[in-house]
């Protein structure tokens, strides 16, 4: 694993930053597609684990869920607004259908994952704050810590581009976005916390708050 910041680690993944998985204070943060279960498992198995948070419920962030939280016996925990569709397997109006997003459903998705705990905003997991952002999905969550400046902004931004994976500030794409305009708002919320290291669903870390600034600046309103 990769150390990004007190009791923040990236797990290993190939490609790597193309779905990324945390451990955030003891909790296995997304569960990539459900073919990550036995790569998660290996690198977390000796770790002392609190439970695990699923960012928001698209296929490439819950799809081993349900295998971990039975193997690896963790609760857990999800923003409010997508957790029945969590807990129910049920994803397909957590984003636009179409023909990639239905492709993922049938490949990555994992199934029913019980919840045990709704988080909302200001709900502390470890040292991290939740900020409810929705926008790319409805009930996407982010987490921040303010004594570091540390945020785990997961699919509000992505970390590269989404075709050829080079590494830069890039909106998530509208075929998988429900509201691109509310998500826009998400964006410039997370840029005014001018944090020092922010972490995505897919890329690698960033570290320029200017940068992370000027990018929500130039979006459109």
């Amino acid at each position: 694993m990769e150390q990004i910041a007190e009791g923040l680690h990236l797990l290993r993944g190939t490609p790597r930053h193309a779905v990324n998985v945390y451990l955030a204070d003891g909790h296995v943060v997304d569960a990539g597609t459900r073919w990550a279960a036995r790569r998660i498992v290996r690198q977390v198995s000796d770790q002392q684990l609190a439970g695990h948070l699923i960012t928001h419920a698209h296929a490439d962030h819950q799809g081993a869920s349900a295998a971990l939280a039975r193997e690896l016996g963790l609760p857990v925990l999800v923003g409010h607004r997508d957790a029945d569709a969590i807990a129910s397997g049920q994803l397909r109006d957590r984003a636009p259908v179409n023909p990639i997003t239905r492709l993922q459903l049938r490949t990555w998705a994992g199934g029913a994952t019980p919840v045990a705990r709704r988080l909302h905003e200001g709900d502390r997991v470890g040292s991290f704050v939740v900020l409810e952002t929705p926008g790319h999905s409805p009930g996407l969550i982010s987490l921040w810590r303010e004594s570091d400046r540390t945020l785990l902004a997961a699919d509000v931004l992505f970390g590269q581009h989404p075709v050829t994976g080079r590494p830069c500030l890039h909106e998530p794409p509208a075929i998988f976005t429900l509201d691109p305009a509310l998500n826009r708002e998400q964006i410039r919320r997370l840029a005014e916390l001018r944090p020092a290291v922010v972490t995505f669903g897919h890329g690698p870390p960033w570290r320029d708050p200017e940068g992370l600034q000027r990018f929500a600046a130039s979006l459109p309103s």
